[in-house]
């Protein structure tokens, strides 16, 4: 049975997206110059640049690791793992480049395609999936504070912050829809509480390679950007927390323009960096993530996919 592809933004957010992108281009322009902007990748030692590209793409493969352990009585098969891989690096891809999160259906839609997973089932996982990486990006986030301002305070937080991780295998559990004459929306909230992690044991596992990815993107995204912007450890870590948490905003260009940016700049700018330098390092922090995706993207098309599960679609779809 062919799976359909599904419908990756409406033309109105490709609208908007374009608007923001073109905003973006002539902002930068009539403030800084692109000229001055791009002119301190002279100076970037290529080291640098190719530590914080594998360290991105490490990152990669530690989420499809995630997938694979969220999913793993679905991925037991042979080749499995590659078609993981391909999966996980073509969400983020799509994540990256559409507009209004519309790369977001990319995940359900490859489950379904790939393994055969319901496709709305997928994307109630994808919500769990969402949840630990903003609970550790908020661990993340404490953890900064705390640089700047070292103090017990913090410690406590971060232990109450950590004592929120066993709501993730309590909702599996809870009773939401009725049986029978439950609405839309019961039924839809039932679904994504089934969609959860059962047990403590992969709940700590998905956290773990969760933050191990978010470690390794951090680290090398810091390394791009502080070489951009002459400022404290905290403040480029905040500034690529900012960038990070656009990601989850409804309001996103076209390959993330604009949204990231502002992000960017709105953590930074009042931890006292100046604002052109903030906009010189979130607009090339920028550029080093799209030229990451696209080269990553197109990596991932080429990773093959093998395994009797793969051969039976080829026979019945085409080639893939």
């Amino acid at each position: 049975m062919r799976v359909r592809m599904p419908r990756l933004g409406r033309p109105r957010d490709w609208l908007l997206g374009a608007v923001l992108l073109a905003l973006v281009l002539v902002v930068v322009e009539a403030t800084l110059g692109w000229s001055v902007v791009l002119a301190p990748w002279a100076t970037l030692p290529s080291s640098v640049l190719v530590g914080a590209f594998v360290l991105t793409a490490m990152s990669y493969l530690l989420r499809a690791v995630r997938v694979r352990v969220y999913f793993a009585e679905v991925f037991a098969g042979p080749g499995d793992f590659l078609a993981v891989l391909r999966l996980s690096v073509l969400h983020n891809t799509a994540n990256n480049l559409l507009p209004m999160r519309a790369g977001e259906m990319v995940f359900p839609w490859l489950m379904q395609r790939y393994f055969g997973q319901g496709f709305l089932a997928a994307g109630a996982s994808l919500v769990w999936i969402r949840l630990l990486d903003l609970h550790f990006l908020g661990l993340i986030g404490l953890g900064v504070l705390w640089m700047r301002a070292p103090s017990g305070w913090w410690l406590l937080m971060v232990v109450g912050w950590l004592g929120l991780l066993p709501l993730f295998w309590w909702v599996a559990r809870l009773p939401l829809a009725a049986a029978g004459g439950e609405s839309r929306l019961r039924g839809l909230l039932d679904l994504v509480a089934r969609s959860a992690p059962r047990d403590a044991p992969r709940v700590l596992w998905l956290y773990l390679w969760t933050a191990l990815s978010w470690s390794l993107k951090f680290v090398g995204f810091a390394l791009i950007l502080g070489h951009f912007v002459p400022a404290a450890l905290w403040q480029v870590l905040l500034g690529v927390m900012g960038a990070e948490l656009s990601t989850v905003l409804p309001l996103h260009g076209i390959a993330g323009s604009g949204s990231f940016e502002f992000a960017a700049v709105a953590a930074m700018v009042p931890l006292g960096v100046a604002p052109a330098e903030a906009l010189t390092g979130a607009v090339n922090l920028h550029l080093f993530l799209l030229g990451t995706t696209f080269i990553l993207g197109c990596a991932a098309l080429l990773i093959p996919l093998f395994g009797p599960r793969f051969s039976d679609q080829r026979h019945a779809q085409g080639p893939q």
